[in-house]
């Protein structure tokens, strides 16, 4: 099994407290940046960064439909791990000052891939169309805390 890994940032103009506080805000913001590829979702345990566990489906395809259950940890200041419960799957949000009155935002998921041919296919498209749902997800943030 090969590690697949789908990556994407962008600029934002806002601080990076403030992009970061958004997305750790699971009982309000977070909800609102999440495109249709997500349903179900449902904060089952805190809210507010560490120790929240939060679920949802994730449908990156139209035949492909993970259900995630996600713990989240603040392992350093500006970064929160969602690990999903049920699956290989962490993705890593990572906020940093990038200038004055800006910060960077990335995104980053990693999982273990299937074996053979349908794991060439999974290396090959899955980190595209993963990037362009987070793509939508900081656009969304961006226009959420953009002042």
């Amino acid at each position: 099994m090969a590690q697949v890994e789908a990556t994407t940032e962008r600029i934002i103009t806002a601080d990076a407290e403030t992009v970061f506080d958004a997305l750790a805000d699971y009982t309000g913001t977070r909800s609102k940046l999440l495109p249709e590829h997500f349903s179900e979702y449902e904060v089952r345990k805190g809210g507010d960064g560490e120790g929240t566990e939060v679920h949802w489906k994730l449908q990156a395809t139209s035949k492909r439909v993970r259900d995630c259950l996600l713990e989240v940890t603040e392992p350093t200041d500006g970064q929160l791990v969602e690990k999903d419960l049920n699956s290989s799957m962490v993705t890593t949000w990572t906020v940093t000052p990038a200038g004055e009155g800006k910060s960077k935002a990335v995104v980053s998921t990693v999982w273990n891939g299937a074996g053979g041919i349908g794991g060439f296919f999974e290396r090959t498209f899955a980190p595209k169309g993963l990037g362009r749902i987070y793509d939508t997800v900081l656009a969304n943030l961006a226009a959420e805390v953009e002042g």
